[in-house]
């Protein structure tokens, strides 16, 4: 599978001048909200994700995303992977939490999924909400890997159906050729 072409087929890969939620700068952008609002891509993303975590022989109870753009991934990877999916939510104050509606249970084993990795920030906050309601993360999963250093994230396996490495820069390291583009905001 060729993760960029089906971002492409969906107009989600995107070419200018970019800030991304992590706070860095980047000439090139995936959104992914674009891509998995077409069920048919959707379903392909999340099968090859299950598929390529049950290679990695990573098990699991349950998958979580982190909310709004996990959601839709997470239940997918889960659907294929044969588990149930939950989310983790922003909690006001700079975290994330489970909804009270959802359940872990003392011991359960998650993979946490996300589409894009730049900074692991988002996907990090979930595996903390899910940790503090008593599970423990088995894996973290994506679609694309964009960090520059290949490899686990604070200690926890990575699976990714790819990586792609885009230049990214600090707000006061951002090159004149780029800020010259209208600025983003994603």
């Amino acid at each position: 599978m060729n993760v960029l072409d089906l971002y492409q087929q969906a107009g989600a890969y995107h070419e200018g001048h970019f800030l991304l939620a992590s706070g860095r700068h980047s000439p090139k952008f995936l959104q992914s909200t674009t891509l998995l609002q077409h069920p048919h891509l959707t379903e392909q993303i999340g099968q090859a994700l299950a598929q390529r975590l049950k290679d990695t022989g990573v098990h699991a109870d349950l998958l979580i995303g982190p909310a709004m753009g996990g959601v839709v991934l997470a239940y997918e990877t889960a659907r294929h992977y044969g588990t149930r999916a939950i989310f983790a939510e922003k909690d006001g104050h700079g975290g994330m939490k489970i909804r009270e509606a959802f359940t872990i249970n003392p011991g359960e084993t998650f993979i946490a999924v996300e589409d894009v990795l730049t900074t692991g920030g988002s996907v990090l906050k979930a595996v903390r909400a899910a940790e503090a309601a008593g599970g423990h993360c088995a894996a973290i999963a994506c679609i694309v890997d964009r960090r520059p250093v290949e490899g686990d994230l604070e200690g926890y396996p990575l699976v990714s159906l790819t990586r792609l490495v885009f230049d990214t820069y600090a707000p006061d390291e951002v090159p004149a050729w780029l800020a010259a583009i209208p600025l983003q905001e994603i």
